[in-house]
């Protein structure tokens, strides 16, 4: 399994949105956040031509992180995967993880530091994150057989800007 870990894109700041609005659930991504998504997202696109799975949190800044991919992949809609949510355990992931095919390439719209644990967790199995995965960052991760704790090894670690200077930016 390859596994694309993506860290949503530049959303409203939290402490303004809170005050105007209250439910951080409901964060969007800024005009700037979507416009660098688009751009990263062609990036990628160059990294791992085609994905099996396109997953996202339930949070809104999420979803439009993978509508923007699901634009440049030309996949459905992605999934709303409820263990994508921020706080969930490494483990409720990997059991998720291991209900889909073995083969597959696997892309997932989250957050930090729920991502950069995840990570930590599948490559050393210890519970903390030796990545930074910044926000419209991405990474990948190449797992053998199940999806477990030390499973995996990592390919890449990219950040946005990295990703926009693959798209040509």
């Amino acid at each position: 399994m390859n596994l694309l870990l993506i860290r949503h894109g530049i959303a409203d700041d939290r402490f303004e949105f809170a005050r105007r609005n209250g439910n951080d659930d409901e964060r969007p991504l800024t005009e700037k956040g979507i416009a660098r998504m688009r751009s990263g997202a062609e990036g990628l696109l160059r990294l791992v031509p085609a994905l099996d799975v396109l997953a996202s949190s339930p949070l809104t800044r999420a979803r439009q992180t993978a509508d923007i991919l699901q634009e440049a992949y030309g996949k459905p809609r992605a999934t709303i995967a409820e263990v994508l949510s921020p706080g969930r355990e490494p483990e409720a992931v990997a059991n998720w993880l291991d209900s889909l095919p073995a083969d597959a390439v696997i892309a997932v719209v989250g957050h930090e530091p729920d991502l950069s644990e995840l990570v930590g967790w599948l490559t050393t199995s210890e519970r903390q994150g030796f990545v930074e995965m910044k926000k419209g960052g991405a990474c990948l991760l190449e797992i053998a057989g199940s999806p477990r704790a030390g499973s995996a090894r990592l390919q890449w670690l990219l950040t946005p800007r990295q990703l926009r200077l693959l798209a040509g930016e």
